[in-house]
């Protein structure tokens, strides 16, 4: 079996523009093996989110114990759907905390109007998941301002709001700023201090890059890369696939 395998925990997309089945296609990009863990089950179309049904967390829980945990080398954990399944999720990461765990807090879905997360779920995730010492933690801009409790969040207070995550207890926080108007900004508070990345914007407006970049963070991490080569590497390849993205059923899309 590989030495660089990828878990991937997360919610199916009928499209696979996003979720598991994205991180299954990014896998063959970087080399790595990708093993899944489906932990909700989501009908999204190019309108929106229609449905979302969380699989019981007993379930969850014997897939997570059907993988061989001795060969992985990262986490990519996505939506969960339930505080339960956070829950289960959190508990096996704190089984393996050299583990990297790249947590990506997905609430709302990016089309349409469909919340991933209601608040028991976000609470758990706040409280639970995104505080333990494993995690990197990748949220955009308005996931981060829930997440601390603020109305929004600035430009000016990206590095600050990246630390004050940061600070709950995380290993890091890549704070993902492409909402903010301008050049696309993005802030990483880690162990070896704090950075601010500033990229022109590039045209068009693709479906999936946040799971693209958690993706692809996690697959570096696997890779060995030390964290700042590893969010260097990855925001390279989310924009090289914003460069060439395609349109399928009316998105724009990485594949």
């Amino acid at each position: 079996m590989s030495a660089r395998m990828v878990v991937s925990i997360g919610t199916s997309h009928p499209w696979n523009t996003s979720g598991i089945g994205l991180d299954i296609r990014l896998g063959s990009d970087f080399d790595v093996r990708v093993v899944t863990a489906v932990a909700a089950v989501s009908a999204q179309d190019a309108t929106g989110l229609h449905a979302l049904s969380a699989v019981s967390a007993p379930v969850l829980d014997a897939v997570l114990d059907a993988i061989p945990w001795e060969h992985a080398r990262a986490v990519r954990v996505g939506v969960l759907g339930s505080p339960e399944n956070v829950e289960t999720v959190a508990r096996r990461l704190e089984a393996y905390p050299a583990i990297p765990a790249v947590v990506d807090p997905v609430v709302e879905a990016t089309i349409g109007a469909g919340a991933l997360a209601d608040p028991a779920t976000f609470a758990a995730l706040r409280d639970r998941l995104c505080v333990l010492p494993s995690v990197v933690l990748t949220p955009n801009v308005p996931e981060a301002a829930k997440l601390l409790g603020r109305s929004r969040i600035a430009r000016a207070e990206m590095v600050d709001a990246a630390r004050a995550l940061r600070a709950r207890g995380c290993r890091a926080v890549l704070l993902k700023g492409g909402h903010l108007e301008g050049q696309v900004a993005d802030a990483l508070s880690g162990p070896d201090g704090d950075d601010l990345f500033l990229d022109e914007r590039l045209p068009g407006n693709m479906r999936g890059t946040g799971c693209v970049l958690a993706f692809a963070l996690a697959a570096e991490l696997a890779r060995g890369l030390p964290l700042i080569h590893a969010v260097q590497s990855a925001r390279s390849f989310v924009r090289s696939k914003i460069a060439r993205q395609m349109t399928f059923g009316g998105i724009n899309v990485a594949y």
